[in-house]
């Protein structure tokens, strides 16, 4: 009876040691599970956009943009929507999507938020919920960014459920509908702020990369619930919308993989065998050719080597690649610096120029007086601004110093004029010697006072025009001792005039 009892205990034992081993060896979330691209619910640049600005397996509208590096869901202007879908449903129960987005805005604060949508059907572009469309039946995770429940816990990240006949509670941002949520920043960042949204095994778990490094798997966790129902073969999509506040909103990977369990990938097996099976006849083939090849030139020597034949003359090695390479950058560092040298020749070039300028064009710096600033004086093209205002002031003031001595020699004339008139006025006798002689020498008097006194506004304006602020670079001026030297032989030439005509005058009265 002890014996059957010990045999019964052992049996059980084994049974609940295998149980385990298994549960050990196949745990769940273990990561013992087969991952596959999806290329047709995926899009990652360069090319991302084709060039008729289409994204191959992709439909969007609504503000969305689509480049080769990027998907601007969202432009930074007020009241944009957006949104990017799949064309087709998916084939899988089970997926994880990696998402690299940034959303950037000029504010303290943004607005609206991105979405992240898994639904059985395609939402709107244009629509209310994070310009997607309202009551849908799926999965809706987002990012928002604006706090409308003024509860200061935004920027915020939830996962929202909806079997479709739900509209989304705005008011209170959606607090009374969410399956969990995380308190995350993701407004600029210095880097691409990341999600990884994992639905396997009815399990939701979202990770989420803040931007802050550049370690692409510096992923912390955001949510994780159990018991997620979502619907089979939905439609993958991202929307984005702004309102008052505006964000640029920019998706640049969206990577979808399927999960499969263990056990379930034998296609991929049998696809793999029948790689290796392909790869192995290629082999075969290409030494059947060049056997080939061999026998035939065996058989005719006198052909000559087709020229369209590649040998192996025709590819670089790699050292002759590294070589290259070397050569080419070299070269490019040997014109940069002889474009460098160009420059540096040019602006010794001008400075010269400058200098030579400054050297010839500008005047000596007056002396300071009273504390006063010297004005300083730039050169440019030789004569500055105020060398040209000197000049011009001190043309006026000889204009005016002409003319004064214009009306000074016209009333001089006019004295000499009426002098005449009264030594030929009378009865017409001749006068005595003595009183016409005495008269021309009150005339050559009066001249003569007259001459100093122009001689003496001529000094004046002489010393002022050479003053140290009259100095200027005019070289094709009159100098003042030649004005003066013309106006002194003017003005002789008219006293010579003058008496002259008053002797001939006083002469042809004499036949009176």
């Amino acid at each position: 009876m002890f014996r059957l009892k010990c045999l019964l205990f052992l049996a059980i034992f084994l049974i609940i040691s295998s149980s385990v081993n298994t549960n050990l060896q196949n745990p769940p979330g273990s990561g013992l599970v087969h991952k596959r691209f999806e290329y047709k619910y995926s899009f990652k640049p360069p090319y991302l956009a084709q060039k008729d600005g289409t994204v191959p397996f992709w439909e969007y509208g609504g503000n969305a943009i689509a480049s080769s590096e990027m998907v601007r869901v969202a432009p930074s202007l007020r009241s944009q929507k957006g949104a990017i879908w799949t064309k087709s449903k998916t084939n899988f129960d089970w997926w994880e999507i990696e998402i690299v987005f940034r959303v950037t805005g000029r504010g303290r604060i943004g607005a609206d938020g991105l979405a992240f949508w898994y639904t059985q059907e395609k939402g709107d572009y244009n629509g209310n919920v994070f310009g997607s469309s309202d009551k849908w039946n799926g999965l809706g995770i987002f990012f928002d960014s604006f706090d409308n429940d003024n509860k200061h816990n935004n920027p915020y990240i939830m996962a929202v459920l909806n079997d479709g006949n739900k509209p989304f509670d705005h008011t209170n941002d959606g607090t009374t509908q969410l399956l969990s949520g995380c308190l995350r920043d993701f407004r600029n960042k210095p880097f691409p702020t990341r999600a990884k949204i994992e639905y396997y095994n009815n399990i939701l778990t979202v990770l989420f990369h803040n931007g802050m490094t550049n370690n692409n798997e510096d992923y912390e966790m955001c949510l994780r619930s159990d018991g997620v129902i979502l619907p089979k073969n939905g439609y993958f999509g991202i929307s984005a919308a702004t309102g008052g506040l505006a964000d640029d909103h920019d998706v640049f990977h969206f990577l979808t993989h399927s999960l499969h369990i263990p056990g379930t990938m034998e296609d991929h097996v049998k696809k793999v065998e029948d790689s290796d099976k392909l790869k192995k006849e290629y082999e075969e083939y290409q030494e059947k050719l060049n056997q080939q090849k061999k026998d035939y030139r065996k058989e005719h020597p006198e052909e000559k080597k087709p020229e369209d034949e590649w040998g192996d003359e025709w590819f670089e090695t790699d050292n002759q690649r590294e070589l290259r390479q070397i050569f080419q950058g070299q070269s490019q560092m040997t014109e940069g610096l002889k474009e460098i040298s160009r420059k540096m020749d040019e602006v010794i070039g001008r400075q010269e120029n400058t200098l030579s300028l400054i050297s010839r064009g500008v005047p000596q710096q007056p002396q300071v007086q009273g504390g006063q600033q010297p004005v300083q004086q730039v050169a440019v093209g030789g004569i500055t601004r105020q060398d040209v205002d000197l000049l011009i002031n001190n043309q006026n003031m000889l204009s005016h110093n002409i003319r004064e001595l214009q009306s000074t020699l016209q009333s001089i004339n006019a004295k000499a004029d009426g002098i005449m008139q009264k030594q030929g006025a009378g009865t017409g006798s001749v006068q005595p010697a003595g009183g016409a002689g005495y008269d021309i020498q009150g005339l050559i008097s009066e001249m003569r006072d007259g001459l100093n006194q122009v001689k003496n506004g001529i000094a004046h304006v002489g010393q002022r025009v050479n003053t140290p602020q009259a100095q200027t670079g005019c070289q094709n001026c009159v100098g003042v001792t030649l004005y003066l030297a013309i106006t002194t032989v003017q003005l002789t030439l008219m006293l010579l005039y003058s008496w002259y005509k008053s002797r001939s005058e006083a002469q042809a009265k004499k036949f009176y």
